[in-house]
C-alpha cells in the first residue's frame, strides 16, 4: 500500500496547519495555543480528547469496534530558544523562540494521520494520538507518564517519528535495539577559601581545583569505559569569580554525558563523583556533584522495530528503509515511554538537497512534502496493528 491519497488530497491544508504552528512557537511546557489548535482539529474529527497530561500535553482516543488492542502513537510540540534566521513568510513570530527542531511537522503529520483514520475508520481497536509537551531536555515524556499516561490510554505498543535532514525524502531508518544516547546533565560545585589574588598562599583556590576537576574527568571515558561501549563526557562551562583581584571561594563545573546503557550512566556518576571529592580534597577543598539523566538511551524494541520497517516498506518500498542505520549520540526522551512500552522510534528524510541544515540551526525548516509521507506511515502503523480479525 503506498502513500494514501486520501491524504494526498488534503496535503495543502496539512502544510498550512504546520507552517501556522512554525510561525507561532511556544517553548517547553508552553505549548498553550499550540495545545488548543490540536485539540480543535482532534474535535473536528470527532476524536476524543484529554488535555492537561503533563501539563499541556494531551491525548485524542479513537475507538472503533470492539477488540481490546490497542496503539499509541507519539508526537512532540516544543519549540526551541533560538532567534530563527529565516525570512519565509511562515517565519517565526516570537523572536528567540523557532521550531528548529521539525516538531511543527511532526504533530502535523500526526493530525493528518488522526483525519484519516477518523474517517475511513478501517481497524478495530483503539489508537491513543499522543501530543506530548517539552521534548527539549525538560521531562515533558516523563511528565506524561506520571500524570497516568499508560493507565489511562492503555497501548499494547507506541511509536514515533523524527525528520533527519540530509536523508532523502521518500526515505527512512531505523535499527533495532539501542539507536539514541541517553543524556545526563552534571554540575560540579567546588567550594575552596576566598582570598586576595595578591596572596594566593591564604586562600584555596576553587578555579584551580575546577581546572585539574575537568582535566581528571575526562580520564572516565577512556579509562573506565570499555573500548567497545560508546560514551562522550563533555565540560561545556567553568564559573568562578568576578573580580581580576579575587580569588574566588566557589566555582561550578558543568557539563553533559551521553551514552546508550543505564549502567554506564551509573559508573560515570559514580567516578566523577570520586574523582571531583578526591580531587578537591587533594587541595583542601570539597566539590560535591549533582548529576542528572535528563534523555534515556532510546532502545527499539526487535519486534516492533520490524513492525514500523515493514509499514515504512509499504509506504516507500523497501528499496528505501534503511533498517541498519548508524546509532546517533543525540538524545530523545520519547525513550522514557519506550522504557515502558514495547515500541519504535524511526527517522523519515527530511531532505539531502543544497541548502538543507540540521536540525537545532537558525535557518532550519521542516520540509512540507514529506508530510503525506509521515502521516501515511502512521495510518499503516495503526491499521496493520489493529487490523479487523477475520470471521
Amino acid at each position: 500500500m503506498p502513500l494514501l491519497p486520501r491524504i494526498q488530497a488534503f496535503h495543502d491544508e496539512l502544510t498550512a496547519w504546520r507552517r501556522d504552528i512554525h510561525a507561532h512557537p511556544e517553548l517547553g511546557f508552553q505549548e498553550q495555543r499550540t495545545s488548543d489548535m490540536v485539540a480543535a482539529k482532534l474535535g473536528e474529527f470527532g476524536i476524543e480528547v484529554h488535555r492537561g497530561i503533563g501539563q499541556t500535553g494531551l491525548v485524542g482516543v479513537l475507538r472503533i469496534g470492539n477488540s481490546h488492542r490497542s496503539i499509541g502513537l507519539r508526537a512532540d510540540m516544543d519549540a526551541l530558544p533560538i532567534l530563527e534566521a529565516n525570512r519565509f513568510d511562515h517565519r517565526s513570530r516570537h523572536d528567540g523562540r523557532m521550531h528548529a527542531c521539525g516538531h511543527d511537522g511532526h504533530t502535523t503529520m500526526l493530525l493528518g494521520a488522526a483525519r484519516y483514520l477518523a474517517e475511513t475508520r478501517q481497524f478495530d481497536g483503539t489508537v491513543n494520538f499522543i501530543f506530548q509537551p517539552a521534548e527539549e531536555g525538560q521531562g515533558g515524556a516523563e511528565a506524561m507518564i506520571k500524570d497516568g499516561l499508560f493507565e489511562r490510554f492503555p497501548c499494547d505498543a507506541i511509536f514515533g517519528m523524527h525528520n533527519r535532514p540530509g536523508l532523502a525524502v521518500g526515505k527512512f531508518q531505523i535499527r533495532t535495539g539501542a539507536m539514541m544516547a541517553g543524556g545526563a546533565m552534571f554540575d560540579i560545585a567546588v567550594t575552596g577559601k576566598g582570598a586576595h589574588g595578591a596572596r594566593p598562599e591564604s586562600g584555596i583556590d576553587s578555579v584551580l581545583v575546577a581546572a585539574h576537576i575537568t582535566t581528571a574527568v575526562q580520564s572516565i571515558v577512556a579509562r573506565n569505559v570499555k573500548a567497545t561501549d560508546a560514551a562522550v563526557v563533555s565540560i561545556t562551562q567553568i564559573h568562578g569569580g568576578d573580580a581580576y583581584n579575587v580569588i574566588p571561594e566557589t566555582a561550578v563545573i558543568r557539563g553533559t554525558a551521553r551514552t546508550f546503557s543505564r549502567d554506564i550512566f551509573k559508573l560515570i556518576e559514580r567516578n566523577m563523583g570520586r574523582l571531583a571529592s578526591s580531587v578537591a580534597a587533594g587541595f583542601g577543598a570539597s566539590a560535591t556533584l549533582d548529576f542528572r539523566i535528563t534523555f534515556a538511551p532510546l532502545v527499539n524494541d526487535a519486534t516492533e522495530a520490524t513492525f514500523i520497517a515493514d509499514r515504512a516498506a509499504e509506504v516507500v518500498g523497501e528499496d528505501n528503509v534503511n533498517r541498519n542505520a548508524n546509532v546517533v549520540m543525540a538524545s530523545e526522551d520519547f525513550s522514557f515511554m519506550l522504557e515502558r512500552r514495547p515500541g519504535a522510534y524511526i527517522q523519515i528524510g527530511n531532505g539531502d538537497g543544497e541548502g538543507g541544515c540540521e536540525v537545532h540551526n537558525p535557518g532550519y525548516d521542516f520540509n512540507d512534502a514529506i508530510l503525506p509521507l509521515g502521516a501515511s506511515l502512521f495510518v499503516r502503523l495503526a491499521e496493520k496493528k489493529l487490523e479487523r480479525m477475520a470471521r
